[in-house]
């Protein structure tokens, strides 16, 4: 693990309970929330906090500095199956990496609930 790597690992060991906390949680749940998906090469099951915006039923996740972070490759450039925390409910959807210049990000389509 690089000092990015370790860095960006406690930033999100301490997002985390934030996001789930009672008061503060209200405040910061509009823009930051936890995605959970399957890895494509592992299977292994990863769950990290990320800024979102959303729009109906689609949320853009814009991946800061993405050639230090690895997570969405697993939906570049086919997309898969994703879960999200929005307003303390779990939804389901699909999830495509979008590559723009030196820029990416991921669109969630929900799956209608």
């Amino acid at each position: 693990m690089n000092t990015f790597q370790r860095a960006a690992a406690s930033f999100n060991a301490l997002v985390r309970p934030l996001i789930k906390a009672p008061v503060i949680g209200k405040y910061i749940g509009g823009a930051i929330t936890e995605i959970t998906y399957t890895g494509r090469k592992s299977g292994e099951e990863f769950s990290i906090p990320v800024g979102y915006k959303q729009r109906g039923d689609e949320v853009t996740i814009g991946v800061a500095f993405p050639d230090k972070k690895s997570w969405w490759r697993n939906f570049y450039p086919d997309g898969g199956p994703i879960r999200i925390d929005l307003g303390g409910a779990t939804r389901t959807g699909h999830a495509v990496a979008h590559k723009k210049g030196a820029g990416v990000f991921v669109k969630i389509t929900l799956d209608r609930t």
